[in-house]
């Protein structure tokens, strides 16, 4: 029987929602285990939220006549599309320029950019989300890639956002992302 009480809506963890470590660093494997130390905190993301995209797309095989008589899976992509609103987050900026074209000198108080062609590295990504009367729901990314960089727009009237979309490549199991839910007790 259906109960509102399996109804929810996903809101960030106070403490941070979206992290980042190197590639090869070791997945969380529940929803509210400490991360490893080597995962940054990757600030603010826009009121927009977190979307998740993870729609298989078909081919329809029609037989003579027009009938669909055969439905075949040409891919699965797997995505997720936010936007950083912490632009002076060198984390944020290392992950839309890479790691070695962004320089922070906190003695100087400076964070210089490099904007290139060199191609950016994979990393793990981990979301975290507060739920329903206490659930607690972390996503984690094994390989995330950036496959796109919104425009940039800075105006007085809003928040200047790095707009991405992280493909998830699959990792050695073939899998492309783990959800892990801890239900409040």
């Amino acid at each position: 029987m259906p109960t509102t009480t399996n109804v929810s809506a996903g809101k960030p963890k106070v403490a941070g929602a979206v992290y980042r470590a190197p590639a090869g660093t070791a997945l969380p494997t529940d929803a509210s285990t400490a991360l490893a130390a080597a995962f940054v905190d990757m600030g603010y993301i826009s009121e927009d939220g977190v979307t998740n995209s993870n729609s298989p797309e078909t081919e329809k095989i029609h037989a003579w006549g027009g009938q669909v008589v055969l439905v075949v899976s040409s891919e699965k992509p797997d995505t997720f599309q936010l936007t950083f609103i912490e632009s002076l987050n060198p984390n944020v900026l290392k992950t839309a320029y890479g790691e070695g074209n962004v320089t922070v000198d906190d003695n100087a108080g400076t964070i210089t950019v490099t904007a290139n062609a060199e191609a950016l590295t994979e990393h793990v990504y981990v979301i975290d989300m507060a739920m329903r009367d206490g659930a607690l729901k972390r996503i984690v990314i094994p390989n995330g890639a950036l496959s796109e960089l919104g425009d940039i727009v800075y105006k007085d009237d809003e928040a200047v956002g790095y707009e991405m979309t992280l493909d998830c490549l699959p990792d050695a199991s073939g899998n492309t992302h783990y959800e892990y839910i801890k239900l409040a007790t």
